[in-house]
Parts: structure tokens; sequence; C-alpha cells
């Protein structure tokens, strides 16, 4: 793992807020995987094709603009207090998959006046895709808060449904239900609030009277249960984690305390805490503790080689993000964080080749792509490094010099090569994107 927000794509989601960006930690996505599977498999969809995304937002909401993917702010993950409470939000999402409301959403961004609004989703989309490359590739732009809730939005009516379906979800994989009520109780109040105000949630998935009083009868007498040891673990891993880098290091270690934990989950909250802090020393001893209580966890070498690599220490970290790499050979981030380190050791053609293997896997990640630049130009690769700098360029929604970038590539590059095309590719993203920036 690189830094815990490695920055893909930036986008304004609503309301004044500015610039909001994707979460990527390996750590995090793969615990919020293993808490939405069972709720997945329940609702008869791809647990292994769908990919629960973290949005750096305060504020509580969650939704979904495609099969593949559902994303969920930071506010609400760390709102809430039980796994079984991320299930049931994990569930409604699912409900909104499986039951076709997508079908109105995609007629909705396929006929949006708003330009915006065709972005958003798109670069959502785009931003999260492990599967294309050129799907990555082109789309970087705002979205108001009124397109925000036509693209987004569901109808009260699609809200019964997916709350019924959801509630059938974590009876058939044995979720608590009482989740359900204690995550509907956050928004209860929240459409009291003055718009401006207002969680996006409450604007995205209207709640109801009637919607409120059948959620509560189905609950009614439900008596919240002690959660399962691994959804229990999952839980406190992810937001454990998102709160060590989050929260100011002293309020992690209040948390904590001082004295080393006995379980990892706790060490490595210790370990981001001194690592911020910062604390070299302590940082490692606090990871290697944690590993040597689960020594094949990919992701605690991961960060092992994030508080080396940070720390200065390259060789060291890249024997780290190795082992990592190992465990986990088709996680792109592992990878990344691999290569990044190859490339600060002095190993560029090591470094190419590794970061090639998680291009292939997730092409749309910017500092990825920013080493990959740097390793070619060590190489004496120009030509590639050029393309790979404009496709990162047109993540970031740069597109004049993604052009500059592209033009620069496509005179470098053997004419008609797999890289020259991709070059022609990434000039007519950055040309689409030109022609769609509102003129000042």
């Amino acid at each position: 793992m690189r830094r815990l927000f490695a920055i893909l794509i930036t986008f304004c989601l609503a309301l004044p807020a500015g610039a909001q960006s994707l979460i990527r930690d390996g750590d995090i996505e793969h615990a919020l995987g293993q808490l939405a599977r069972p709720v997945l498999r329940a609702a008869g969809l791809p647990a292994d094709q769908i990919k629960v995304l973290v949005i750096q937002d305060s504020r509580m909401n969650a939704f979904v603009i495609d099969r593949a993917h559902i994303f969920i702010h930071s506010g609400l993950l760390l709102r809430l207090t039980r796994p079984e409470q991320l299930q049931a939000v994990l569930a409604h999402e699912a409900a909104h998959i499986a039951n076709g409301h997508l079908t109105r959403r995609l007629d909705n961004i396929r006929t949006a006046g708003s330009v915006a609004a065709i972005g958003a989703g798109l670069a959502l989309a785009a931003a999260a895709s492990g599967v294309d490359g050129k799907a990555a590739i082109g789309v970087a732009l705002g979205i108001g808060s009124s397109a925000q809730r036509r693209l987004f939005g569901h109808t009260r009516a699609e809200e019964s449904a997916a709350d019924a379906a959801a509630l059938r979800y974590m009876r058939a994989s044995g979720v608590d239900l009482a989740g359900y009520v204690e995550v509907l109780a956050l928004f209860k109040n929240q459409e009291l609030l003055m718009a401006e105000r207002a969680d996006p949630y409450t604007l995205t998935h209207p709640l109801s009277r009637d919607r409120l009083r059948a959620i509560e009868a189905q609950g009614a007498g439900v008596t919240p249960t002690p959660s399962a040891p691994e959804a229990a673990y999952w839980f406190a891993r992810a937001k454990g984690k998102l709160q060590a880098f989050t929260q100011a290091p002293s309020a992690t270690l209040r948390l904590t305390g001082r004295a080393w934990g006995t379980d990892e989950v706790t060490l490595l909250r210790q370990a981001v805490a001194w690592h911020r802090t910062p604390d070299a020393a302590r940082a490692r001893e606090a990871i290697d503790r944690a590993i040597a209580l689960r020594p094949d966890d990919p992701y605690l070498h991961d960060l092992k080689g994030q508080i080396l690599l940070e720390g200065r220490a390259a060789p060291a970290a890249v024997a780290a993000f190795a082992r990592a790499a190992q465990l986990a050979p088709q996680d792109a981030q592992v990878l990344a964080g691999l290569g990044r380190a190859q490339l600060v050791a002095g190993k560029p053609a090591a470094a190419v080749a590794t970061l090639e293997r998680a291009m292939t896997r997730d092409a749309s990640n910017p500092p990825a792509l920013r080493d990959l630049a740097t390793a070619y130009a060590q190489l004496n690769r120009p030509g590639e490094a050029s393309l790979v700098t404009a496709e990162r360029y047109l993540l970031l929604g740069r597109p004049k010099d993604a052009r500059i970038n592209a033009e620069r590539a496509s005179g470098l590059l053997p004419r008609g090569s797999a890289a020259w095309l991709r070059a022609q590719d990434a000039l007519s993203a950055a040309e689409i994107q030109i022609k769609r920036q509102p003129r000042r």
C-alpha cells in the first residue's frame, strides 16, 4: 500500500463540498468485500465481481451506478458501530442492482441534459475499473447537486422494494435484522434538516413514514445479537484502519493505548499512528508484532512496505512489498507498491515489469502511472513515458496536458503498434474532455 489516499480521480459530487476522491486501499477493500460477500450471494449477484469502494467524504451516503461497484462514504463507515449495520447498507445497495433499478439510472445518464451528470457517472465507473484499461481513460467532470439527485436518486417505490429485498438477503445470509433498523435510525431525522445540511443519503434514498413503519414492523421484537466473529473482525479491520489514517495519531493511541496490542487489528492501528507521529522504530515494531500474529496476511506486509519506504529504507521496503505481492499476486495496489519501492531502490527495469502487471489489473491509478512514466524515462523509453503520462493526466481531469503528452507519444512510438494505438485513444479522449469543459 502506498499512502492510504491514493487519489484516483477527483469529482464534485454535491453541495459546496469541493473535490472528493476515492480512497484506495487494498486492505480496506478486501475487508469490505468479505462483509459484502454473504449478502451479495443471497441477492444472486457475483460476489467476486462487485467491489465496495470508499469515497472520502464526511457525510453519510452510499450508492451504486453500475453492476460492478458499491460506493460508500467514509463518513458513513465511521459512523456505523456494528458489522450488521454495514451489511444492511450493502444489502440495500445490492437490492438496487438485483432489482434492475439501475436501468432507469442508466437511462438518466443517457438522456441527461447535463454533460456533468454523464461525466460523473462514467468517471466513477472508470476510476474503479480494473478490467479494461481504456475504460479508465478520459472522464473527470464535475456534477452539481441537482444533477447528482437525478443521477443517483431512487423513487420511494424503489426504496421500499430495496428495503424488502435487503431484509430477505439479510435473513438468508444470517445477518442480524436489527442492523437494518439501526441504520435507518441514523437517517430518521435527516429529512427534517434544511436541504443544505442534510446528508445526501436522504436526498438520494428518500425516506417516508410508511417506509420506516414497514421496516420497523419487520424488525419489531428483534433483539440485536452478538456479531459473528468473522464479520466483527473484518468490520474492525476496515473501520480501524480508516480511523487510523484519518484521525490524529494521538486520538488513535488514546483509543488503543500505548501498550502493545494483543491482536493484529490493534497493532495495525498503532503502527499507522506511530508512523504518522512519526516514530519509525515504534511503527516498525508494531507492524512486526502484527505480522507475527498473522504471518501470511499480504496487507500487513504491504503496510510494512509503506512504513519502510516512507522511512527511506527502500531495499527493506522492496522485500516487504515482494512478500505482499507473493501472497496477493492479483492485487494491483500491492503490485503498485512493489513497483514504486523498486523504482526508489534504483531498479527501474524491475519497476517497469511490476508496474505493467499492476496496470493490466487496474489501469486507473495515477500514482502508479506516474511511477511507470518515471521508470520508462530512466530506461530511455520516452514514447511510453509520454503515453502513460497522457493517461494519468486524463484520469486527473487535465485534458490539455494529456493532449500534449499524447501528441508527443504519437510521434515517438512505432506507428500502428499497440502503444501507438493507445496514444490515439488518449488523444481522442483528451479532445472530448476539452470540448466538454465549460467555457470561461
